[in-house]
This record gives structure tokens, sequence and C-alpha cells, in this order.
């Protein structure tokens, strides 16, 4: 029987539909093998990050005059409070709340002209991971994970290092959407129980009984009902779940790891929050290195509520000073580590919140959402080193020079990723649906 006819045959032709999809792709060069998302919920201020505004420092203080949903006149410039300096050969100007990720300034790929089309979090946030603003849509880790699979058959391909929380617009950020059910992030805890119920509470011999009897119910229930998919990627993660118990908790154990590359990581440090990001970070690196194609990391959410960790409506100093603290290091410690282990180029790190924040302030101590102009950056995996890429103009209200949409940018990453934006499908109500679906086209600029 050929791979085909097996694929036709097998649980309805289940498998046939998910490799339609796929051949029809042409085969792109692939820069990147796998991916590892940091996200920063809430919204960084690209005009105290990445993206210096001089001419906001003169104004600060003045009257604001911008056209905003956030518009008033109470609103005033505010410069910023930190002070930009130059990095590398590159140039690229990054402000003192980011000492570490200064170090690494010439590996940088820095996008400045990042445009989201929703100011709220919950809907930016599901906007940036599916495309959509709506939930039922497969994330970016999902369909990574769709068009590549897992590199490990014991692990799964998509993962989430978390901290017991989720960000605005909840598990619909990591969803798996109309794609079958084994392509959805699972989460690994930071703090307790990485993962629970991992370790057998069985002996492998009544825990083959127990996959066995479950395996005949599901294949019964399958022929009655025809209900392929939820059926398939039942059984398979019940096999995963089982293939996992030998390795993740080895995955996941930095007893191996040497102290240096301990202390690199900040996992010495007395900032307990500190400590649990620099744990995610090298366990990310750990997880690429066994062969999970996306990880995505998150913060903890220092400040409570429901927005995120960066969103700095009061308190600005306070608060981007304490998440940067936090992440700071952790993130540069895992661009050196995988460049170090010759993993970077293989890698794609990304580092992006849902949106920016104003240039102005209605309580001359902080920012609001700001949507219209950002900064994120992507770092290894075929991304052009030392770049600078697009602007916003002289106060960081309008991204004005080579203007990046979300939908630009996932086609970016496909690509980096050997995968066609355009043909990388799946056939959902009655059409064949893409991350992008008409929108969106990979930046050539971007890639080395």
């Amino acid at each position: 029987m050929t791979r085909r006819r097996l694929l036709q045959t097998a649980s309805n032709g289940f498998g046939y539909l998910a490799w339609q999809a796929l051949a029809a792709q042409q085969p792109l060069a692939a820069k990147a093998k796998n991916v590892i998302f940091c996200f920063m919920p809430g919204g960084v201020s690209h005009m105290d990050s990445f993206d210096p505004k001089p001419k906001l420092s003169q104004l600060d203080g003045q009257q604001a005059k911008l056209e905003s949903y956030v518009s008033g006149p109470k609103r005033k410039y505010l410069g910023s409070p930190w002070k930009f300096k130059q990095f590398g050969q590159s140039g690229l100007a990054v402000s003192e709340l980011f000492p570490h990720i200064a170090q690494v300034a010439d590996e940088l790929c820095v996008i400045r002209s990042m445009k989201s089309e929703f100011p709220l979090h919950a809907r930016a946030n599901v906007f940036l991971h599916t495309g959509r603003n709506f939930g039922g849509f497969p994330s970016l880790g999902s369909w990574v994970n769709y068009g590549l699979g897992s590199a490990n058959k014991n692990l799964p391909g998509y993962l989430l290092l978390n901290h017991g929380d989720n960000p605005p617009g909840g598990l619909e950020n990591f969803s798996n959407g109309f794609l079958p059910a084994t392509h959805q992030a699972m989460s690994v805890r930071a703090d307790g129980v990485p993962v629970e119920n991992i370790v057998p509470a069985s002996p492998d011999s009544l825990q083959r009984a127990q996959m066995a009897a479950l395996a005949a119910q599901d294949q019964a229930f399958l022929a009655r009902t025809g209900h392929s998919d939820a059926i398939e990627s039942a059984i398979k993660n019940f096999e995963m779940a089982y293939r996992m118990q030998a390795l993740t908790p080895d995955v996941l154990n930095l007893d191996k790891e040497s102290p240096a590359t301990k202390e690199l990581y900040g996992l010495n440090s007395s900032n307990p929050h500190q400590r649990a990001y620099s744990l995610q970070c090298l366990r990310a690196r750990r997880l690429v290195e066994a062969g999970v194609r996306f990880v995505e990391i998150t913060p903890p959410n220092l400040f409570g509520g429901n927005n995120g960790t960066w969103d700095q409506h009061d308190k600005l100093r306070e608060g981007h000073q304490t998440n940067a603290l936090v992440t700071d290091q952790a993130v540069t410690a895992l661009i050196k580590d995988l460049k170090s282990r010759g993993l970077l180029n293989e890698t794609l790190v990304i580092w992006a919140g849902e949106f920016g924040r104003t240039p102005d302030t209605g309580n001359g101590d902080g920012r609001d959402h700001h949507p219209f102009g950002f900064t994120i950056w992507m770092a290894g995996g075929g991304a052009k080193r030392g770049l600078i890429y697009g602007a916003t103009d002289e106060l960081g209200n309008h991204a004005v020079e080579n203007v990046m949409t979300v939908h630009d940018l996932h086609a970016t990453i496909l690509t980096l990723l050997g995968l066609d934006y355009s043909r990388l499908t799946y056939r959902f109500g009655g059409r064949d649906v893409n991350l992008s679906d008409i929108h969106g086209r990979p930046v050539p600029a971007l890639i080395a």
C-alpha cells in the first residue's frame, strides 16, 4: 500500500486531508527550524525602549496636539525618563532600561514600524497571535506546528511556558482553532509542578492496557459517528502523554546545566520573578534543543489585573523598570546561549507585545494604548542581523516608513521557516484558510 493510499483509508482520510494541504506547497529554503516567542503583553512603550524620540523630550510637559482616540485638552507630551545610547556596529539606540539586550545589538533585527488594528488588549493579543481579532482561529504556533510538526515524537510541537496565568484574550491566544487538537499549545508552568500528572502513576504494563482499552472505545465511537478529527486527536494526545512521561521531566530538569549557564540567565537572582522568568527562558533553549518546534514564553503578571504586565497607564517609570529587570537578562542570555551552541542560526527569537504606548499622557505619569506605531525585534533564524527597519514620526505617534502589519510579520516568519504563507492552508468553512487570509506579504528586507 502506498503512503497516499494509507492516508486516504486510515481514520476516514483524516491524515490525507492534512497531507493534501502540505503537499500543495512549493518548497522554500528554510532559514529557521524552530521559534522562541518572547511575548511581552500589555504594550511596551516603543519610545522608552528601542525608538528614541528627542523631539518628544523637547516638548515634554507641553499640551499635546495629537489626533487619537485618547486625545483631549488636558493631555501633555511625555518625554522618556530613560536615556538612550547607541550600541554595536549597527548603532542601534537602546534605552538604559535594557542594558543586557544592548550587548547583543548586532544580533537584532529591529522593526520600528509595526502597526496593529486594535487598541484593546484582548483583541490586539488575539490579533497578534492568530491574525484575527476574535477567537476560533489557530495561533501562529499552531500553524507552525501544523506545517512542520515536532522534530521529537515524544514532545509536543508547541509549548507555552507561562506562570499559571494567561494574558488578555486567554487561551484563544494559543488555541489550535479549527486545526486538529494535537496542534494546540501545551502549558508548562514556572511555579510548582511544570506539567501535571507527568510522573507515571501506574506500572507500564497497566498503562498500556488502559491505553488499549481507551483506544478501542475511541475507535468504536469513531465507527459510529465518523467524527474523525476529534477522535484522532484524542488518540494521539493520549499516546503523546504516555511518551512524554519518560522524556519531559529530563528536558525540564536543569540539574545538568552548569553554574555559569544558570548565572548567565539570572537563576541566582534575589528577585523571585526574575528567577521564574529566567527558568522559563533556559527551559525554552532546552526544548528547542530537544526538537520542540515552537516555544512561547510569557512573563509573570507583576501588577495584577488582566491587562498584561507592561500596561502602565500610570507609574510608567516604576512599571517598565520592574518588567525590564525581570526579563532583560534572561532574554539576552537566551540569545547568547543559543549562539554559543550553534543554535541561533536555526532558531528564530521574537520579542514583541501587542501594541505600543502613546507619546502623550493624561496624568503626567503614564502612557496609554497605542496601535498606530510600535517596535518589536527578531534575532537569529535567518532574520537580518544589525538591521533597523522602518520608522515612526518624530513623536512616535504613527508608523510612517516601511509600515509593517501583523499579517506582514506572520508571512515573514513563515517564510523564514520555509513555509509558503499563502499555501499553508486548512479546509474550513468551505474554503482553504491560512494564517494571513488575504492580507500580508513577506518582507525580503528582513531576511538575511
